[in-house]
C-alpha cells in the first residue's frame, strides 16, 4: 500500500481534539521556525448570515418593499452614517466601529457563484473558482509554501477543515492542549514507541514513516503544552462555545505559540425561517465574543499584530421568503477588525438593489480572494499568486 493511502485509511480520534495520520502527516517537513509575527484570526459565519439585515441600508425603499415583515426599521438600529446601521445585536461591533477597528467590506463573492452551504464553503475554503474542485485549502497551501509548523495554523475545533488542509502540510484541530498532551502520553502510545523502534520496523515504509510522524506528534504536543499551560485570560467572556473558542485562541496568542493563523466559526445562520430573532440571538454573541477577544488582544499587547477576519459563505436572497426568513443568496459583507487599518468603516458602497443578476440576488463587486491577497501580501508577507494559483489585486484597508 502506498504511503498516502495507508496515511488516509488510518485514523484516531478522541473526545476534545481530532487526531488523525492527515494531522501527523503534518510534521513531515520539520520544524522551521516563522518568519512573521504578525496574526490572523479566520472567522466563519456559518450557514450564510443576512447581509442585508446586518448592514442595513435604511433610506432604501427597495430594502424594505422587499422585505415587508423582516425588514428593520431606522428606530431599531444603531447608526453608522446617514444611510446605514448596524444590527441593533451588534452594539459591541459598533464600539469597535467607532473606535475606527473596523473594516466593512461589502458585496463580497465570486463569478458564477454557488448557492449550496458545502460547495460555497468548499470555495471560500480553498480559493477556487466555482467550477474549479480542490483537495486543497488555502491557508494549507500557506503552510505548504512556508514550510512552516503544523501548529503554524489551529483551527479551534475538534476536525480539521479543508481550509487548513495543505498537498504536503496540514494544521491542528485542537481545542484542549492539555488534553491534545495527555492523549499522546497514554500508555497505548508509549507502547507504540517501545514496540516498535527496532530498525527492522522502522524500514517497513509504512509503519516507519507513521513511528516517525508520531514521535514527532508527541514533542510537538508536548511543545503546544508547555508553552500554553501557564496561560489563562482574566477577560470576562460570554458563556458559550463560541466564547470559549476565541478565549482559547487568545490564550494561545499570548503563550507565544508560533501560530500565525487561527479559524473558529459560529453556527446557525441558515435563516429559512422566524430570521429574526435567531439571528438577533446570533449576532449577538458574535458582537459580544468579539467585544471580549479584542480587549484580551488590547490588555496583553496583542492587538497590533492581530487582524480578525469575519466571512459567511454567501449572503441571504433580497426578497423575504413565505416563512419569514430569507433563502441562500449570493456576495456578502466580510468584516475585518484590526488596531491600525489603513481604511476603517465602510470600506465600498451597498450593493445595487435596482441592480440584481437573473436570479434576483446581489451581484458581486469584489471578488473574496482579493480579500485574501491583501492579507497573504501585506499581513502574512507572501506573494499571493503562490498561493491563491494565480495573482489578485490588493485592496486598501491594510
Amino acid at each position: 500500500m502506498k504511503r498516502r493511502n495507508f496515511i488516509k485509511r488510518t485514523s484516531l480520534a478522541t473526545g476534545g481534539m481530532f487526531f488523525v495520520p492527515q494531522f501527523l502527516k503534518a510534521f513531515e517537513h520539520g520544524l522551521p521556525k516563522l518568519n512573521n509575527y504578525k496574526k490572523l484570526v479566520i472567522i466563519q459565519l456559518k450557514g450564510g448570515n443576512d447581509g442585508l439585515n446586518t448592514i442595513v441600508p435604511f433610506r432604501n425603499d427597495i430594502y424594505y418593499q422587499n422585505r415587508q415583515r423582516i425588514g428593520i426599521q431606522k428606530s431599531e438600529l444603531l447608526n453608522l452614517n446617514s444611510e446605514l446601521g448596524f444590527h441593533k445585536s451588534l452594539l459591541p461591533l459598533k464600539r469597535l466601529f467607532d473606535n475606527g477597528y473596523v473594516s466593512i467590506i461589502n458585496n463580497v463573492g465570486y463569478p458564477n457563484p454557488n448557492r449550496s452551504h458545502f460547495r460555497s464553503t468548499d470555495i471560500w475554503q480553498t480559493a477556487s473558482d466555482s467550477n474549479q474542485y480542490l483537495q486543497s485549502g488555502w491557508v494549507g497551501r500557506f503552510l505548504d509554501e512556508t514550510n512552516a509548523k503544523p501548529y503554524g495554523a489551529i483551527e479551534v475545533d475538534e476536525s480539521l477543515s479543508l481550509m487548513l488542509k495543505g498537498n504536503n502540510q496540514n494544521g491542528l484541530a485542537i481545542t484542549n492542549p492539555k488534553l491534545f498532551h495527555r492523549l499522546l502520553n497514554q500508555p497505548f502510545f508509549d507502547n507504540v514507541f517501545n514496540k516498535y523502534s527496532s530498525d527492522s520496523h522502522l524500514s517497513e515504509h509504512n509503519l516507519g514513516y507513521l513511528y516517525n510522524t508520531m514521535i514527532d506528534a508527541k514533542s510537538s504536543a508536548a511543545y503546544i503544552y508547555e508553552k500554553t499551560k501557564t496561560t489563562s485570560s482574566t477577560i470576562d467572556y460570554p458563556k458559550n462555545a463560541f466564547g470559549k473558542q476565541l478565549k482559547t485562541i487568545s490564550e494561545f496568542i499570548s503563550s507565544g505559540i508560533d501560530t500565525q493563523i487561527y479559524y473558529a466559526g459560529l453556527t446557525g445562520f441558515d435563516t429559512h425561517a422566524n430570521q429574526t430573532n435567531r439571528q438577533s440571538r446570533l449576532l449577538k454573541v458574535y458582537a459580544e465574543s468579539i467585544e471580549a477577544f479584542v480587549k484580551d488582544l488590547e490588555k496583553n499587547d496583542q492587538f497590533k499584530d492581530t487582524l480578525i477576519l469575519t466571512f459567511s459563505e454567501f449572503g441571504r436572497r433580497v426578497k423575504q421568503n413565505g416563512s419569514n426568513g430569507t433563502d441562500h443568496g449570493t456576495a456578502n459583507n466580510v468584516f475585518v477588525i484590526g488596531k491600525d487599518l489603513k481604511k476603517n468603516g465602510i470600506y465600498n458602497a451597498l450593493p445595487n438593489l435596482k441592480d440584481l443578476d437573473n436570479n434576483g440576488d446581489l451581484k458581486f463587486s469584489i471578488d473574496f480572494r482579493e480579500v485574501y491577497a491583501t492579507l497573504l501580501d501585506k499581513w502574512l508577507g507572501i506573494d499571493n499568486n503562490k498561493i491563491l494559483n494565480k495573482r489578485f489585486s490588493n485592496l486598501n484597508f491594510i
